[in-house]
């Protein structure tokens, strides 16, 4: 069933958007890669064009960083998210079993399937429609000028920087999965002390997501430091 927020009419155009390569022995034709390359083609297109004309003033590099920000698997994967698509799936037994369903970068490429199948089915100006109702609330957090939100591993190094003057290191513990479905864990540490650990599909991703929770771990702790400092 088609999710009420998504502009579709065609189910069977919506069925091959959400259809991982796992559940299929016809990758080309009955999965959702191709709707993925087609619609991440759109998504840049239309943020790329909203951004230059929403934002005058900003030179090459903001723009293009700007939208780098927006189009990446940490917002395509929480708007798919809102829209209810991880409900929608359609994942092979292993990939339902690893946890495939809420894996940020099948989420992400859903999404972009997705924009792809709205254009063939209605064209550009219900694509761009689309696009900007899911995504508004990340660009407007980019008006603000912190045009790279997501980027935790860079934000994580400034904090390390200004509050140790230390540099977070990245370990690899764990590498399993067949050569097409690797899971990669990674942990983040400093002086040795693990700060927080992620899995992904790829070291990047799994680092992403580790340093995540080492600025989630760290603002846990000012928190708490802070209202002891209160309370006494």
């Amino acid at each position: 069933m088609i999710p009420e927020q998504i502009p579709l009419k065609n189910n069977e155009l919506f069925r091959l958007a959400v259809t991982h390569r796992s559940a299929t022995t016809d990758v080309v034709q009955s999965s959702y890669e191709r709707l993925e390359f087609f619609g991440d083609a759109i998504l840049g297109f239309v943020i790329a064009q909203y951004l230059y004309e929403h934002h005058p003033d900003w030179n090459q590099g903001m723009l293009s960083k700007a939208r780098s920000s927006v189009v990446q698997e940490g917002p395509l994967a929480e708007a798919s998210l809102k829209l209810k698509i991880d409900d929608a799936l359609i994942l092979g037994p292993g990939e339902e079993s690893t946890g495939g369903r809420s894996r940020p970068s099948i989420l992400a490429d859903v999404f972009e399937s997705i924009v792809g199948a709205i254009y063939l089915e209605s064209g550009m100006e219900k694509a761009r429609w689309f696009i900007l109702e899911q995504l508004q609330p990340y660009l407007e957090h980019i008006s603000t000028g912190d045009v790279d939100p997501y980027d935790f591993k860079s934000k994580l190094q400034v904090i390390a920087q200004d509050a140790w003057r230390k540099t977070p290191a990245y370990r690899l513990v764990k590498e399993e999965g067949h050569i097409h479905s690797k899971i990669f864990t990674i942990q983040v540490l400093f002086d040795n002390e693990i700060m927080g650990e992620a899995t992904g599909r790829s070291r990047k991703e799994a680092e992403h997501l580790a340093a995540k929770n080492a600025m989630e771990l760290i603002r846990r702790t000012m928190d708490s430091r802070e209202r002891y400092r209160r309370e006494d």
